[in-house]
């Protein structure tokens, strides 16, 4: 399974800028990506012309959208029917905002998410770490009952100083606090692998690039997406990479493949 992971900054202008163009010629691993797994879609199902991926074979299988327009959002598309699709986890809080959307395929179970950041201010810092803890408890007592777990999207956070151009710099900045990357560190030891770090152990890339000071051009970036997968699935793992070129959004899609 070929499972791709991008945060779009905004469906519409993504298609707009060629994404489906894109996603129409690349391959991973000799082939086409199986799921699509798209973060802070910022639109509701019916705003968006679906037809450019449908052309290319994939269905929508699930549409997770914030309450507040233009804002949030996860949507799943895939080229087969997923068994179960499941929106939001349960907290109302949480699920108006769009934040995660569950599709199993089979006994493999995938969550999309997009996790709050705390770049405005210290109230939405708050929030992004109580979500830390209760996802944390979420996903570990849906990975008893589903031991063959994948969660990807983005996290809003960069794990240690491989995973940010300016450790320095930003070791007070929201997604590079102690306490997130502490965070980081007891989700990793808990049962879950980092696939990027599993496959490039000593690999510098990033997945986000802020738009100011020609921060791309110069990889000024920091890596806040990933792909999590549970102890049963790591020795499963085939692959995990950046896609440096595409460039639809602010972020850049990282692919897993999975022998599943």
């Amino acid at each position: 399974m070929r499972i791709l992971s991008y945060n779009l900054n905004g469906i519409r202008a993504a298609l707009k800028n060629g994404l489906a163009d894109w996603l129409g010629h690349i391959t991973f691993e000799g082939m086409p990506f199986d799921v699509l797994c798209f973060q802070e879609v910022k639109a509701m199902e019916d705003q968006v012309d679906l037809t450019p991926l449908k052309d290319l074979g994939y269905q929508l299988v699930g549409w997770h959208a914030a309450g507040k327009k233009g804002y949030s959002g996860v949507a799943t598309f895939a080229r087969t029917a997923a068994d179960l699709v499941v929106t939001g986890c349960g907290v109302p809080f949480y699920d108006a905002e769009g934040r995660i959307l569950r599709t199993d395929f089979g006994d493999l179970t995938l969550l999309n998410c997009y996790f709050p950041s705390g770049t405005s201010g210290e109230v939405r810092q708050t929030v992004k770490m109580k979500f830390l803890d209760d996802f944390y408890e979420f996903a570990h007592e849906l990975n008893l009952q589903r031991p063959r777990l994948v969660i990807c999207g983005d996290i809003n956070i960069a794990h240690t100083a491989q995973d940010i151009h300016d450790p320095v710099g930003n070791k007070k900045s929201s997604g590079f606090l102690p306490e997130e990357r502490a965070w980081m560190t007891k989700w990793f030891g808990s049962g879950f692998t980092d696939a990027f770090r599993a496959i490039h152990p000593d690999r510098i890339e990033y997945s986000w690039w802020t738009y100011r000071a020609n921060a791309r051009t110069n990889n000024k970036g920091w890596r806040i997406d990933y792909f999590s997968v549970s102890e049963a699935l790591r020795p499963k793992i085939v692959n995990c990479r950046h896609f440096n070129d595409a460039v639809h959004s602010d972020h850049c899609p990282v692919g897993l493949v999975l022998e599943v």
